[in-house]
C-alpha cells in the first residue's frame, strides 16, 4: 500500500529533499550537497543513498513508497530525458529515471526544475485552484513553468516554459546569458532590474535614494515604495518589458493566472501595479482576465512539484 512519496529538487549547490504522504503533506525536509565534480557522477547515487537512509531511519518499506520525483535544472522532456545541464556537470543526454533506477529500486519520474516548481505552486501554493497557469520566477534570471489543464508543458526537448528568453527588445546590444540579445531576462530578473537602474542613474544627476545604497532589485522596489521618482521610472520599464512578455505568453496558452515567485517577488503586490497595466495594454482581449498572484511555497516549490509528479504518474 503506497503511503509515501519522495520529492527531490536538484540545485547547483544543494539538493533539497522532502518526504510526503499521499495527501501532499510534507513530513520531513532536508538537504544534501550537490557534488558536481567528475561530471556530476555522484549526484544521483547520493540522492539514492539519502533516500535509503531516510527510509531506514523512519522504518519505511520499499512497497510503501509510491515513487521518487526529481526536478533538475535543464531541459527535461516528458519521459524524463535530460538534454545536458552545465550547472550539474552533466554533458550527455540521458534518461534520469533509467539512471536513477540503477541506485534505488523505486519508480522514478523527472522534470525540469522550473516546470516542477510551477506544478508545486499549482498543487499546494499560490496557484492552488487553477488548472491553467504560468509560473514566473524572478530571480538571478527569469524562469518559468507553464501548466495547461493541470499538466506541465515540457515541449519536444524539455525547453517548454523558457519564458526568460522571449525576445522583447530589438535595440539591445548586450548579450543575454543564453547568447541571444534582447531577452526578457535582461530586464525583468533581479540582475536585469539592477541593470535598468544603473543605466537610469548614469543618464543624469536626478536625486534618488538609490544613489546612497548598494544597488539591488530590493533597493529599487523599496525606493519605489518611498516614492522615489527615478526608482518609479525603473519600475515602469521593468513592468513594460514583463507585461509585454506575459501578454505574448497569454496569447499562446491563455492562463487563468500568473503566479509570480523568486527573490524579486518579495517586493510584494507593488510589482503588479507596474506589470498589469502593460499586460492589459498588450494582451489579446480574450486573455485579459488572467489574475496575478504571488507564489507562496518559496524554495519548497520544487520538492512539492516533484512529489506531485509521482502522484500524477500513479493515477
Amino acid at each position: 500500500m503506497n503511503k509515501y512519496i519522495f520529492g527531490v529538487d536538484i540545485g547547483g549547490t544543494t539538493v533539497k529533499m522532502g518526504l510526503f504522504d499521499m495527501n501532499g503533506n510534507v513530513l520531513d525536509k532536508w538537504e544534501i550537497p550537490t557534488v558536481t565534480a567528475n561530471d556530476g557522477e555522484r549526484i544521483l547515487p547520493d540522492i539514492a543513498d539519502s533516500i535509503k537512509a531516510k527510509m531506514a531511519s523512519e522504518d519505511i518499506a520499499l512497497d510503501e513508497v509510491a515513487g521518487v520525483g526529481l526536478g533538475a535544472p535543464g531541459p527535461v522532456d516528458a519521459e524524463g530525458v535530460i538534454y545536458k545541464t552545465a550547472n550539474l556537470g552533466w554533458d550527455t543526454v540521458f534518461s534520469i529515471p533509467d539512471a536513477m533506477r540503477k541506485f534505488i529500486d523505486l519508480p522514478v519520474v523527472a522534470g525540469n526544475d522550473a516546470n516542477v516548481a510551477a506544478l508545486g505552486e499549482m498543487w499546494q501554493g499560490g496557484g492552488k485552484g487553477y488548472k491553467d497557469m504560468v509560473m514566473v520566477t524572478l530571480g538571478t534570471g527569469v524562469g518559468g513553468g507553464i501548466i495547461a489543464n493541470g499538466r506541465m508543458i515540457t515541449g519536444a526537448t524539455g525547453a517548454g516554459g523558457e519564458i526568460g528568453h522571449i525576445h522583447v527588445e530589438d535595440n539591445e546590444t548586450d548579450e543575454c546569458g543564453c547568447h541571444n540579445i534582447g531577452c526578457l531576462e535582461q530586464y525583468a530578473s533581479a540582475t536585469g532590474v539592477v541593470r535598468l537602474a544603473r543605466k537610469r542613474l548614469e543618464k543624469d544627476d536626478t536625486p534618488s535614494v538609490m544613489r546612497d545604497g548598494v544597488l539591488s532589485a530590493k533597493l529599487v522596489f523599496d525606493s519605489v515604495k518611498f516614492g522615489d521618482k527615478v526608482a518609479i521610472e525603473v519600475a515602469e520599464q521593468f513592468g513594460q518589458y514583463l507585461g509585454k512578455g506575459l501578454a505574448a505568453i497569454a496569447g499562446v496558452v491563455n492562463p487563468q493566472a500568473f503566479v509570480v515567485g523568486g527573490g524579486v517577488s518579495k517586493a510584494g503586490e507593488v510589482l503588479f501595479e507596474y506589470i498589469k497595466p502593460y499586460y492589459m495594454q498588450y494582451a489579446f482581449r480574450g486573455c485579459r482576465d488572467a489574475e496575478f498572484v504571488l507564489a507562496t511555497l518559496g524554495n519548497d516549490a520544487g520538492i512539492y512539484g516533484a512529489a506531485k509528479l509521482v502522484l500524477d504518474s500513479v493515477k
